[in-house]
């Protein structure tokens, strides 16, 4: 890894995957494939990568397993492809993250990259008019929050190599795709053009707002800034509260930006 990530977990290639190493459990990953998605897609003939991303749920270490079942609190690792898909880069296709019955809320998910470069994109909603959308770019290292109700999705930002991150969840996590699928996707589509990330809107939208920008520190959530976040929970068993109960901090999220 290119990043000190606070857990003994490598990548692999062909397939797609993840090594543990001592003290570390996980699950065999999950492999998507582009067949997978295709009905999603814009463009559902268009070519790309076999193996489009992998992703481990409950990733930990052994230690923490009883901590980490009674917060509710979840760890999960991904990969996503190097390549395009159609004429834009690898991504995932976009979803809410659906009221969880632990907390009666949508919750929210913290990024870290870990390899690579990802866009996380995000919209204030998924009707008709989406509001501000966010595309924020994040290098190896970076943390990018997403906030509980807002329409996301995960871009590989350099399709020449694949992109690998970690994510703190909550346990009883679901997906809500009705508002994406009815508009046949997000807000904005990424395309890759003259080597460099463009975006389109999407006209199934009636308005929307684009703002691009690079990933932030969070002091609001007392975040420690190219720490890795496994490890900032290891010092601090409470740390990631805010994300398995999101109510509890509804004014941060009332005016927060990413």
């Amino acid at each position: 890894m290119k990043f000190n990530t606070g857990l003994a977990v490598d990548t692999i290639e062909n397939p797609l995957g993840f090594t543990y190493g001592e003290g570390v459990e996980g699950p065999t990953p999950e492999i998507r494939r582009l067949d997978d998605i295709r009905g999603s897609l814009e463009n559902p003939e268009c070519e790309g990568p076999d193996e489009l991303y992998c992703i481990a749920m409950d990733v930990k270490e052994e230690n923490d397993k009883k901590d980490l079942e009674e917060r509710n609190l979840l760890f999960g690792v991904v990969t996503y492809a190097a390549g395009k898909v159609g004429d834009g880069p690898v991504r995932s296709q976009g979803h809410i993250h659906a009221v969880s019955d632990s907390c009666q809320s949508s919750t929210p998910e913290v990024y870290e990259i870990w390899e690579g470069e990802a866009i996380i994109y995000m919209q204030e909603s998924g009707s008709d008019h989406a509001g501000n959308c966010y595309a924020v770019h994040a290098k190896a290292g970076e943390v990018v929050i997403v906030p509980p109700y807002w329409v996301h999705a995960t871009v590989n930002a350099d399709v020449k190599t694949n992109m690998t991150f970690g994510a703190w969840c909550i346990r009883d996590y679901g997906f809500d795709y009705d508002e994406v699928r009815a508009h046949k996707g997000i807000a904005f589509f990424p395309k890759y053009r003259d080597e460099k990330i463009v975006w389109e809107m999407n006209q199934m939208y009636e308005s929307a707002t684009l703002i691009e920008m690079e990933a932030r520190e969070y002091k609001e959530f007392a975040l420690e800034q190219g720490k890795a976040i496994y490890t900032q929970y290891k010092e601090n068993h409470e740390k990631f509260d805010f994300v398995t109960n999101p109510a509890k901090y509804k004014e941060i999220w009332k005016q927060y930006r990413p």
